[in-house]
């Protein structure tokens, strides 16, 4: 087996078994499915381009950090342009409310990170969705300690009032 082809079979092997949870994690980096498709599949490529020098080991963390710089460069292009979250205006009926409540918490998780900042919710998705420690966090984004310590105490303080804001609109008649 070559060279070329032993790096393709590791790559394609990365690739089928992290697939799922960088696709998650792309999704609420930017916050809709098509544009966290974009971002993963840029990801991967430049993943890609790099592979001979990427440990398999570090490989996951690697497109990780990759995927979070690739969506701070696309926020900073659009500046104040907010991003939405593709809910659809679809509910399920009372009855299958509780078979659907998962799928529901999800996309009102995902739409509450939608509200903020780039670098607001890459911190949040990498402090408690891939339940990284605040230092690593900071390597990732390329912050401080105490910046990442901050920005996710204000992040989080800003989606418990979204959150308590919503929960008052659905208790109205």
């Amino acid at each position: 087996m070559t060279a070329t082809t032993t790096r393709d079979s590791e790559f394609t092997e990365f690739v089928a078994t992290h697939s799922g949870s960088l696709r998650h994690v792309a999704r609420l980096l930017s916050g809709g499915s098509d544009a966290a498709e974009d971002l993963l599949q840029d990801a991967l490529l430049k993943t890609w381009l790099h592979w001979k020098r990427i440990e398999p080991r570090t490989a996951w963390a690697y497109t990780r950090r990759v995927m979070v710089n690739l969506a701070t460069d696309r926020w900073r292009r659009r500046r104040y342009e907010p991003v939405v979250a593709e809910v659809g205006d679809w509910r399920p009926d009372a009855g299958a409310a509780a078979a659907f409540g998962a799928a529901d918490d999800r996309s009102f998780i995902v739409d509450q990170l939608a509200h903020l900042s780039a670098r607001e919710r890459a911190i949040v998705v990498l402090r408690y969705y891939a339940d990284l420690p605040e230092a690593e966090v900071a390597d990732h984004v390329g912050v401080s300690v105490g910046t990442v310590k901050s920005t996710c105490s204000r992040a989080l303080g800003r989606l418990r009032s979204r959150n308590d804001a919503a929960e008052a609109t659905r208790s109205q008649p």
